[in-house]
């Protein structure tokens, strides 16, 4: 997705536009906020006038060999749901990000940039990795066009002539895909770790030595996923809401995932890589395939998802952050959320053929643990949206009501957990984002698993 370039100051761990005091009042943002909250209570209150049609429906269901059937397995998922939460709650509590090493302890580092399409971001991006507290001598930068058909390459250019000799800068003859790209990244690079960084990216100046930092210190880590936050979060609605989901997938979740050592996903955005756990499996990984066809989507996924199988840890680093752009309009949200939901598909087949095996020395239940509960979700998506469509035409006002009243409660979780590490003003968006995913994007996961099979990156093509 292409964006355009903000000048950007950091404060309280956090990226802001400079002229944000000058910024008017966002009267749609507060609209819709208000908006979200009126509903929300709204249903609240038609729940409470409504009990005696719940009280019949829940009767009648459980009075039926299928709705006692559906109502037994609920109460399964939701069980097993408020246990994974609460367990992954103890683990988010025992995560403790791993402090920089010294100068002299921080290995050689090759940090590899892939952009298409992305115009003057890419310029910003490398300008805030040449800015990086590392030593300039164990650094070394690569930026690769992959055939944009953009300006791309001139602010590449333009990156060159400003940092000199910082950076090195490369173009693909054409379009192979982001793949390619890291794919001759890595063969160029000469450092002991591998860095990925999304050309729509910002970084902190110390996140580089914070990231690698982890395989320093702990010799079976394999790589380690950077925390990732919104950068474009005050130019429209959907990125201040997915600013809080952000929070809550890197910040509580993947510390959950770090506590086991297994990290399911090292972000494109920003993740590190120990270069002997690539280059093993290097030639698996750029030839994979799905259904026998290329695979040109979570290369991400695939790559922690090999190292993983290697029987390396994988960690989170929440001390090193990275801003990123995502996208402002619903179409572009959600063939993002296709592109994912796909890779999470192929991943967990992936994962499959090798999780329940001795793929690694020690404990194995936090990987077998997180692959259970990832395949679960996928797999119920589907009785889950047999139901939800049922329950509409059937009783419309009663899924409705009983859906936001649902949200209001499930939703302030994040709310308070977004507020304590930040600020209350941004955590209410995870309200109006929960309304958004229910109603609106409830479709991604089972249209992802029927769709497993299709390829194309979907975004990041220059608007008509």
């Amino acid at each position: 997705m292409k964006s355009a370039t903000f000048n950007l100051k950091l404060h309280n761990n956090k990226f802001s536009i400079d002229d944000k005091k000058k910024s008017p009042i966002n009267f749609k943002a507060i609209l819709t906020l208000v908006s979200s909250f009126v509903i929300m209570i709204g249903a609240a209150f038609v729940v409470y006038m409504l009990q005696d049609d719940f009280s019949k429906f829940n009767y009648d269901r459980l009075n039926n060999n299928f709705g006692f059937l559906f109502f037994s397995l609920a109460a399964a998922l939701f069980a097993f749901g408020v246990m994974t939460f609460l367990y992954d709650l103890y683990l988010y509590f025992k995560y403790k990000p791993i402090a920089s090493v010294s100068d002299e302890e921080l290995p050689t580092v090759t940090v590899i940039v892939p952009a298409y399409n992305e115009g003057k971001q890419v310029w910003a991006t490398l300008k805030s990795l040449a800015k990086s507290d590392y030593p300039k001598e164990k650094l070394q930068l690569l930026s690769i066009d992959d055939g944009s058909k953009d300006d791309t390459w001139q602010w590449m250019k333009e990156a060159k002539k400003l940092l000199g000799d910082q950076v090195t800068i490369i173009q693909q003859p054409k379009n192979m895909g982001k793949r390619h790209a890291l794919y001759r990244g890595f063969n160029m690079g000469s450092g002991e770790i591998f860095v990925t960084v999304d050309s729509d990216s910002i970084v902190k100046k110390d996140t580089l030595r914070n990231l690698v930092s982890p395989i320093v210190v702990d010799k079976k880590c394999g790589a380690v996923a950077g925390n990732i936050q919104v950068l474009n979060n005050n130019k429209a609605l959907l990125p201040k809401m997915l600013n809080v989901s952000f929070v809550m997938s890197f910040e509580f979740k993947r510390s959950a995932e770090s506590s086991l050592n297994s990290v399911l996903c090292t972000p494109g955005a920003l993740a590190a890589y120990k270069a002997s756990a690539v280059f093993a499996c290097l030639p698996e990984w750029i030839d994979q395939k799905f259904m026998g066809k290329a695979s040109d989507i979570g290369e991400d996924r695939a790559l922690t998802n090999m190292i993983l199988k290697q029987g390396y840890s994988v960690l989170f680093q929440k001390n090193a952050y990275a801003y990123t752009n995502v996208p402002e309009d619903y179409i572009g949200l959600y063939k993002m959320f296709i592109r994912w939901g796909r890779s999470n598909v192929r991943e967990n087949i992936a994962m499959y053929k090798y999780v329940f095996t001795d793929f690694k020395e020690g404990s194995k239940f936090g990987s077998r643990l997180l692959f259970v509960t990832q395949s679960i979700k996928m797999i119920m998506s589907y009785p889950f949206l047999l139901f939800m469509m049922y329950f509409i035409f059937t009783h419309p006002v009663l899924f409705i009501s009983s859906t936001l009243l649902s949200i209001l409660v499930v939703s302030t979780f994040p709310v308070l957990f977004y507020t304590k590490r930040y600020d209350l003003k941004q955590a209410l968006w995870a309200y109006s984002y929960s309304i958004l995913y229910t109603f609106g994007l409830f479709w991604i996961t089972p249209y992802s698993i029927a769709t497993a099979g299709k390829s194309g990156w979907l975004t990041r093509e220059i608007a008509a």
